[in-house]
This record gives structure tokens, sequence and C-alpha cells, in this order.
């Protein structure tokens, strides 16, 4: 199993990130996690497009898992967002997403890709773990909800 500190810091996770719709959510993680990683943001933003294309990444439970690959990385790297609206996704469930923790590999990290895509899965698929997400005050706690580590004093 992937542990979620591995591919999550504190410095990439957002706690209150206000877009309108999908589009400009991917546009948002991808500059983010371009500023983190000195990755082009287009092409973040086309790989998530990508891979959503072939089906909504919305799970359910107003929880996104947007993910895809990305030339230049050299291991799976998440980034975490706490929308302050909850947006249409396009999810199975038919609810909108106001969670979203978006997982970029390298083209050839297929196991560690699926092992990462698996453990975000688990870990959004339990419904107490969401509320707490939902309720969580600071990007301390969403940290410490997320991968089990006290990040406090961080940065």
């Amino acid at each position: 199993m992937t542990e979620l500190s591995d591919i999550l810091s504190i410095d990439r996770l957002d706690a209150g990130l206000t877009v309108s719709n999908k589009k400009a959510l991917f546009q948002q993680l991808a500059t983010a996690m371009a500023r983190k990683t000195g990755m082009e943001a287009r092409e973040i933003a086309a790989a998530l497009g990508d891979r959503e294309r072939l089906g909504s990444t919305g799970f359910g439970l107003g929880v996104a898992i947007p993910h895809g690959k990305v030339e230049g990385l050299d291991r799976v790297v998440g980034y975490f967002a706490r929308l302050t609206l909850p947006i249409d996704f396009q999810a199975v469930d038919g609810l909108p997403v106001d969670l979203v923790f978006m997982l970029l590999s390298p083209p050839d990290a297929g196991a560690d890709h699926l092992k990462a895509l698996a453990s975000v899965s688990r870990l959004l698929r339990d419904r107490q773990t969401v509320a707490k997400l939902r309720g969580a005050r600071s990007k301390d706690a969403l940290f410490a909800l997320l991968t089990g580590v006290e990040a406090l004093n961080a940065a």
C-alpha cells in the first residue's frame, strides 16, 4: 500500500479553492502543481483532461480523484483541494464534488500509479473520513486526516 505521506505534502494542499467548473479546477490544480514541480501547467491540465475524457474521475460522495501521467516526473505526486463550493463533475452518483485529490505519475509508473490511486480511493470512500475532511478547520488538520501525520509547523 502506498503511504499518502509519500505522495502528499502540506504545501500541496488547498483548504479553500474556489472554482466554477471542472475545467477551471484542472487549470488551478495544474498551475499549483506546476509551481511545486517545475512542470508545465499546460501539460498537467492536458493530462488531466485526457484522462477525464475516458470517464469521470468523480466516484461519489462528493469526491473526485483526477489523475494523469506526465513526462518529467520521477515519482507519483498528489495535490489535495477542498472546494469552497461544490462543482458539477459528472460523478457516478450525480452529486457535485467538493473534495479533490489529484494524482500525477511518470508515464512508466504503472504499478505505483495504481497503488497510489487505490490508497487514495480507499481513504476517500470512508464516509467518516470524508465528513472529517469537510469539517477540518486547518491545512494541518486536513493533512493529518489524509496522511496520519501531524503537520504542525510544517511548511
